[in-house]
């Protein structure tokens, strides 16, 4: 089942009348297939309209919808021969990000990704994809040991941020997010980074700064959160949908603002719709992005992602 965000309300109320009128004709002589067909082609076309509109909020409301497919799903509907790489080698394990070997359509990668859970116990275990200090140390560690290796790397961004406890700061938070950062812009091998649902802060840049860094047609990327913008200009987080059109966190805003370089589609109705296709898609994108890298060598890898992120903000 689907769960209907605000905004699709209208959408909802139609689908609850679909259901229950196939509950109605369910064992029954009755012949309502035309009213069905009627309504079902209705709500379709509700739904695709509605999301060919939606403001900045609403796509902030998509991207950390509770069914929107995650770094585990990924894995398992596009990436094959998986290894898990654990551990920082200096704390602990941090299950906010995981990490490891794979295979990508034939192409040996290690791939990083932030995973957020999907239920009250793995949301925990994973502390809602918020990183402390020895996530980003063990994705530095994997980044250099996939540039020892020639192995391209992949990372799939979804946070709402790292995570601000005391005890992430007491370990050096704002330090492994800066070591993480640099690891990316000094790999020797190409990385395409991909926002798949919300990029938020230093904490998605750790592990974004990449030679290509593509997003998902309903996924966000800013420096902070709309809710937070809101409580510091406004005093309010009440104020939170007028930050996010302000701060321009779409796809398609930051496309022309050159900040990111690409966007894959979705389905209708977002990435939950249809996990797999947006999977596939995913996969289809960043295939055509390593090859185009893999003809580069180490040193013009680096010149091109320095040049990248110092042409950000430029005229």
């Amino acid at each position: 089942m689907i769960s209907f965000l605000d905004f699709e309300k209208p959408i909802a109320e139609l689908e609850a009348r679909i259901a229950e009128l196939r509950a109605t004709a369910d064992g029954s002589d009755l012949d309502i297939e035309s009213e069905i067909d009627k309504l079902a082609k209705k709500s379709s076309g509700m739904l695709e309209a509605t999301y060919a509109k939606l403001t900045p909020w609403q796509k902030t409301q998509v991207a950390r919808h509770p069914q929107r497919p995650h770094f585990v799903d990924y894995l398992r509907l596009i990436f094959t021969d998986f290894v898990a790489l654990g551990g920082d080698r200096l704390y602990g394990e941090d299950a906010a990000i995981i990490g490891g070997l794979a295979t990508l359509d034939g192409r040996k990668v290690m791939v990083i990704g932030h995973e957020k859970g999907h239920d009250t116990t793995t949301r925990i275990k994973h502390n809602f994809g918020m990183a402390k200090p020895e996530g980003y140390r063990k994705a530095i560690r994997l980044m250099e040991m996939a540039s020892k290796f020639g192995l391209p790397v992949v990372t799939l961004v979804d946070t709402a941020g790292a995570f601000p406890g005391v005890e992430a700061e007491e370990r050096g938070q704002a330090e492994a997010i800066a070591r993480s950062t640099e690891a990316c812009l000094a790999l020797g091998v190409p990385m395409v980074a991909v926002i798949v649902g919300e990029g938020g802060s230093g904490g998605a840049v750790a592990i974004a700064a990449a030679n290509t860094v593509l997003m998902l047609e309903h996924s966000v990327y800013s420096v902070i959160s709309p809710e937070g913008a809101s409580s510091i200009l406004w005093r309010t987080p009440d104020k939170a949908a007028d930050a996010a059109t302000a701060m321009k966190v779409t796809a398609q805003d930051l496309l022309g603002l050159k900040v990111i370089d690409g966007i894959v589609s979705e389905p209708t109705g977002g990435a939950h719709r249809d996990p797999a296709a947006t999977a596939r898609a995913l996969a289809d994108a960043v295939g055509r992005e390593l090859d185009a890298l893999s003809r580069r060598s180490s040193a013009e890898l680096v010149r091109q992602r320095e040049d990248r992120f110092l042409a950000i903000g430029s005229l």
